[in-house]
């Protein structure tokens, strides 16, 4: 019997958690979580609770539980050397160390990585830590992008037309970046459809899942602030509506070289997932970043497809034997939607900016899957903090039908929440299509 360690505890990690109990090893499942997640808790047999920036806290846990390897579900603990507290108590992990992590929390050394490599993907940029240059910088670009050098939540990408309109506006963001990350890098703005492509390292072998697509904005038709991700699809041929098999091509021939140069670079393999955030445009895919483990809410549409064993896949890449493994997914659609609080993404002087810490009731979901994210399990029931609470995905042969499964499963969820009902649907997904239409006619 094997005893896995799980790190992490969104709604992600509780997808992570079920793929790592349908394993037919019949896992004992133990988990370090910084906030008790009731779905996460159910399919373990000890928790523990504690701080993501105390690795050896970590360390220690999974020293008194016996585990044979660790899983690491979010970027904080990586970002804070939670692999290397673990390798130092003999303890291999599916995630990478914290200097490979720099994939994600440094924008800068991603940039540079592929600059120096000669890898293709790179947009124009530049890497700025003052002030100094960077207005210089703007008269070369058509539009703008600004990306503050370390972690954001997901939330720190600043997009001129959408965050900011003037290049002195930009400029003076750059200033208040500057104030508080080590640096800030500028990007011309790319023109184009994203595409999240979740991949399997083993520091040698890159392996690619289903190709996802998130959707941020926090309102229907992708308008309001930035989220974590309010919700994702994938279809049953394993690509887009938008996107053909040469671009999910080119996004992975991307991540392979990547995968080639960081062990180059830092003289060390990456073992875990090199998520790559890409963007098909008119002159092919491009590079948006970088993330060092599954997607929020990407893992929902792609561990439920997974046949292969979990537990196979965690010991072929601790033990660098990706390439002696059949990955397969079922080919089935997807529509992952996040239940949140009304008053999710909303200033705190918004009339609806009450919901924080309200209680739901979820009623019958059919077949609906359910994954808890941020929700505290009380005497009397579920309640939400002021987060992202559960994500519902829905599964079928066909995208009309996943979606029509997750909007009737959220529609039974009672309380003061929120939801994108438009993911998945018809007139968005045509919408992607028709975008790249005229992106690739205007190339021509």
């Amino acid at each position: 019997m094997t005893h896995v360690l799980l790190i992490g505890n969104g709604a992600r990690e509780h997808a992570i958690a079920e793929a790592i109990r349908r394993s037919r090893w019949n896992p004992r499942l133990y988990s370090f979580m910084k906030t008790n997640n009731p779905g996460i808790a159910s399919l373990s047999e000890k928790v523990r609770l504690g701080r993501y920036d105390e690795p050896e806290a970590i360390a220690a846990f999974a020293r008194e539980t016996g585990v044979a390897f660790a899983v690491v579900g979010p970027e904080d603990p990586l970002s804070h050397g939670a692999v290397d507290a673990l390798a130092t108590s003999g303890i291999p992990a599916v995630g990478p160390t914290r200097s490979l992590a720099r994939l994600e929390t440094s924008k800068s050394f991603t940039r540079n990585l592929l600059e120096k490599y000669g890898i293709p993907g790179n947009p124009r940029f530049r890497n700025f830590h003052s002030s100094d240059g960077i207005e210089a910088f703007f008269d070369e670009l058509d539009g703008i992008v600004l990306k503050p050098d370390g972690l954001t939540g997901g939330k720190g990408v600043l997009v001129q037309g959408d965050h900011f309109r003037t290049r002195e506006e930009a400029l003076d963001l750059c200033r208040d970046i500057l104030k508080s990350h080590p640096g800030v890098t500028v990007e011309e703005k790319l023109e184009g459809e994203e595409f999240s492509l979740q991949c399997l390292c083993d520091g040698r072998t890159v392996v690619a899942t289903p190709p996802v697509q998130d959707h941020k904005r926090r309102f229907v038709d992708d308008r309001g602030p930035n989220t974590g991700g309010m919700g994702s699809y994938s279809a049953a041929d394993h690509l887009l509506p938008f996107l053909d098999a040469a671009a999910v091509a080119e996004g992975l021939a991307i991540t392979r070289k990547v995968a080639e140069a960081i062990h180059r670079e830092t003289g060390v393999p990456y073992k875990g997932v090199m998520y790559g955030g890409f963007m098909s445009t008119r002159s092919g895919v491009k590079l948006i970043e970088y993330n060092a483990r599954f997607g929020d809410p990407e893992a929902m549409n792609i561990l439920p497809l997974l046949r292969t064993d979990f537990i196979d896949i965690c010991r072929a890449i601790i033990d660098g034997q990706l390439d002696r493994l059949d990955i397969v997914f079922e080919k089935k659609a997807t529509v992952c939607k996040y239940v949140v609080p009304k008053d999710y993404g909303l200033p705190e002087d918004h009339p609806e900016a009450a919901s924080t810490s309200s209680r739901i009731e979820i009623g019958e979901v059919r077949e609906a899957q359910l994954y808890y994210s941020s929700i505290d399990q009380r005497p009397d029931g579920l309640y939400m903090t002021s987060s992202r609470a559960i994500g519902v995905v829905g599964i079928a042969d066909n995208l009309a039908e996943a979606e029509r499964i997750a909007e009737r499963a959220v529609s039974a969820i009672r309380g003061p929440v929120d939801h994108r009902p438009d993911i998945g649907t018809e007139p968005l997904l045509r919408k992607r299509v028709q975008h790249m239409k005229i992106l690739k006619a205007e190339s021509i």
